[in-house]
């Protein structure tokens, strides 16, 4: 095990009217925070996950494991606890900070206790942007608090932001995979969309509300239109029976099969061979 290593950049506070920076500095191989005896810290604090995996857990009951590139924003009165998933190998930034202008944030929801990770990319970015900030190593006048402050407030902000759109990015691809796997078979079976929503990493529900929102059709009437279009095809082409077809689209027997067909249709299977083939294909 390494021995920690630790590199200050603020230890004597930076204050101004809008708020204060307590602390702050990089941290490599240090010990985690016992998930059986959460801390309450009493004051907000930035973690930037540089390298190596960890855990969070906190009060409000999220329990999730963290890479780098993620963020953790730490609030005054949530029990929390993070640290190293193997053994103290990994390293990170920290800020301890409070004050009016962070209160501001959260009232915003920039700061929103609901959602404490970040997802930020480029780490090494966003860790040099909080270090020229903060470094106690460069010149810091009384008149340059406020300033340091507000840099550091903006700072969040964009680090939010960028959080923002990789959930919205993850969002539009989690729910772009779902669809590829609605539309037709994988491995010769259609995968039903509670199995959908498993694989992409949401409870059915949030699965069925994002999917809906973005497509416009909940996932089941989604993939059933799927299997309507190809068995329509299927039937046109002569290439299935329509017990085949109900095997194949896993429908419980020909007569559910129908009966999906024609509602979404308007028209019985056979109505549909006699109407696209003149009844000159097989039943």
């Amino acid at each position: 095990m390494e021995k920690p290593r630790y590199k200050t950049w603020v230890s004597t506070p930076i204050t101004s009217e809008i708020g204060s920076i307590l602390h702050a500095g990089e941290l490599h191989d240090t010990p985690g925070i016992d998930p059986g005896n959460m801390r309450i810290l009493g004051d907000y604090a930035l973690v930037l996950i540089l390298s190596g995996t960890a855990y969070y857990k906190d009060s409000h009951g999220i329990d999730t494991e963290l890479e780098t590139g993620d963020a953790i924003i730490v609030f005054p009165e949530l029990a929390h606890a993070y640290g190293a998933m193997q053994e103290n190998d990994w390293s990170h930034t920290y800020a301890i900070f409070n004050g009016p202008q962070f209160e501001l944030l959260r009232q915003a929801g920039v700061l929103d206790p609901g959602q404490p990770i970040w997802q930020l990319d480029s780490i090494t970015y966003w860790n040099q942007r909080v270090e020229e900030r903060l470094n106690s190593t460069r010149n810091r006048f009384p008149t340059q608090s406020l300033k340091i402050l507000g840099q550091f407030s903006q700072l969040l902000i964009e680090m939010k932001t960028r959080d923002s759109e990789a959930k919205i990015d993850s969002a539009a691809s989690r729910i772009d995979t779902a669809t590829e796997m609605l539309s037709g078979p994988m491995e010769g079976l259609w995968i039903a969309p509670e199995e959908v929503a498993r694989r992409v990493g949401l409870s059915y529900e949030n699965f069925r509300k994002r999917f809906a929102r973005a497509r416009g059709v909940a996932p089941a009437k989604f993939q059933n239109q799927k299997r309507i279009e190809f068995a329509q095809s299927a039937i046109y082409q002569g290439t299935h029976t329509f017990q085949e077809l109900a095997d194949e689209l896993g429908f419980c027997d020909p007569f559910h099969f129908s009966k999906t067909f024609k509602r979404l249709t308007g028209q019985s299977p056979t109505e549909f061979r006699q109407k696209a083939t003149g009844g000159k294909r097989r039943a």
